[in-house]
């Protein structure tokens, strides 16, 4: 899911939710089940809604993104972006008790701030002050809340429900989110932009999981794996990572 959110997206993505849960939900293979997911069949149900805007729209600008602008430019968007919302990353060392990676952070973001020209060049990476991934749900995490169930959101992706609450610290973490302009479509326009990078930066593993059995499975496993590895420094889902393997062999 994409980190920068804007509040009215979150919004639309929960009466979304909502709707999708009011119209019905999915039947569930027989032999698939999940203890972290026992709302399996409205997220399928979900995972058809997103499934079917991704294919109609997403995946389609997300591919024409990659053929019309050269890697330098993308470069330089997908670096501004990292710059834009690290403030969400800082916060989050600091509210961790991680003292030194909340210094590295700061510097990483003073940085590439001012020597990288707003964040479009990444200086900071050469000088070892690395790009790091925090947010609210995996503070969350650290201070022992447990993740609650597996929960596919509307438009937004794989989430549960820990994260999806962190999602909306995560969104007001970002400095953008008190900026207003009396031109809606520059405040809506960069949120559009930032999530067509997001969707161009996954494509190579959407399209492996589109070639897995279970799409829908996959895509949860991998999803609950990656965030077990974040707050705990251990997986405890090994099968999205032994199915990528054998995809990545085919």
């Amino acid at each position: 899911m994409p980190r920068r959110i804007h509040p009215a997206i979150l919004r639309i993505a929960t009466l979304a939710l909502l709707a999708v849960t009011l119209v019905g939900c999915a039947t569930v293979p027989p032999a698939e089940r999940n203890a972290r997911d026992p709302w399996q069949r409205m997220n399928r149900g979900i995972y058809k809604f997103n499934d079917a805007f991704d294919r109609a729209v997403a995946t389609p600008v997300a591919r024409g993104y990659l053929r019309v602008f050269p890697q330098p430019i993308r470069t330089g968007v997908t670096n501004f972006f990292n710059n834009a919302t690290y403030a969400d990353t800082i916060v989050n060392a600091l509210l961790q008790g991680q003292i030194v990676p909340f210094a590295r952070d700061t510097g990483r973001f003073v940085v590439n701030t001012t020597i990288g020209i707003g964040g479009i060049f990444d200086p900071a990476s050469h000088i070892g002050l690395a790009l790091e991934d925090r947010d609210f749900g995996q503070t969350f995490g650290k201070w022992g809340i447990p993740p609650g169930p597996f929960l596919l959101i509307p438009f937004l992706g794989p989430s549960d429900v820990r994260d999806g609450i962190g999602r909306v610290g995560d969104s007001y973490a970002d400095p953008w989110a008190y900026f207003k302009s009396r031109y809606w479509y520059y405040e809506y326009g960069t949120d559009l932009v930032y999530a067509v990078t997001e969707r161009a930066s996954i494509l190579p593993l959407t399209d492996l999981a589109a070639k897995s059995y279970d799409p829908y499975a996959f895509e949860r496993n991998a999803y609950l794996q990656h965030r077990d590895f974040m707050v705990k420094g251990q997986s405890t889902q090994g099968g999205a990572d032994e199915e990528l393997k054998e995809l990545q062999q085919q």
